[in-house]
């Protein structure tokens, strides 16, 4: 599911950032980065900065991320991209800066006698982090039918299959939504919130286990000692910081989505 849905953001985000796919596999893409994607994610401030000194052509990258490791078949030579991976936090972070937000429009064929009715989507996806001395990243991709109120999961997986544009096709027009985004979005914020409450927390009580264990040691460590120094109540405030349990929620990017 994970590797999936990784593959399907990855897919989704290249292409409406105008980097071309050259290769498209169910477990690892190809892609032509764009020079301002190219600067924005790879790392190499010095050799833009030789070109654009010299004045030579310019050379984007081309980059193989491997969205799902153990399913591979053949060998594949391209970096192994996973939640909390490097680039796939890199890629966000450059979503966040490039804007959140879309609105896009499945394209249709124009016919002489009717037009297709596309219904309005809103589709988000969510991070969802699990924070204690170790951390857990969940990454949701929920669409709400702004028409019927139908939520869906793997929103994100769906668009793969569409062909998407950011101007409606002339053979079609769009139905009035009867939730407005503001509330659909709410509604999606309750079905993340009611996952999170449902879900197994139990890596929180091996957490407070964790640090129970590790304060005995501190204390072990300054036991006789009446007048315990500054050290002891740093250290303790820290470790107590460590091991709390904290939940966040964020919103990667979203968008308006009108679709067959």
């Amino acid at each position: 599911m994970y590797p999936q849905e990784i593959h399907s953001y990855l897919h989704n985000f290249f292409k409406e950032n105008d980097c071309p796919i050259l290769s498209n596999h169910p477990h690892y893409m190809t892609v032509q980065l764009t020079v301002d994607m190219d600067k924005r994610i790879m790392n190499r401030p010095f050799y833009w900065k030789y070109q654009e000194s010299t004045g030579a052509e310019p050379n984007p990258a081309q980059l193989t991320l491997i969205t799902d490791q153990n399913k591979l078949v053949e060998e594949v030579k391209g970096e192994v991209i996973h939640f909390g991976s490097p680039r796939l936090n890199q890629i966000f972070h450059v979503t966040n800066e490039l804007g959140a937000f879309v609105q896009l429009y499945e394209r249709v064929s124009k016919t002489p006698v009717t037009k297709t009715i596309l219904t309005p989507w809103l589709g988000v996806n969510y991070l969802v982090s699990y924070y204690s001395d170790q951390t857990r990243e969940m990454l949701f991709s929920l669409g709400i039918n702004l028409m019927t109120g139908r939520i869906v999961d793997q929103f994100q997986e769906s668009l793969i299959k569409l062909q998407l544009d950011t101007i409606m096709s002339d053979g079609a027009f769009t139905l009035d939504h009867f939730i407005k985004p503001v509330r659909g979005l709410e509604r999606l914020d309750a079905a993340i919130d009611k996952y999170i409450q449902n879900d197994d927390h139990s890596w929180a009580e091996e957490a407070n286990k964790r640090w129970q264990k590790d304060r005995k040691v501190l204390e072990y460590f300054y036991e006789g000692v009446e007048d315990k120094p500054e050290c002891y109540e740093m250290e303790k405030k820290a470790m107590n910081e460590q091991y709390k349990a904290k939940i966040k929620v964020e919103i990667v990017n979203g968008g308006l989505f009108y679709l067959k």
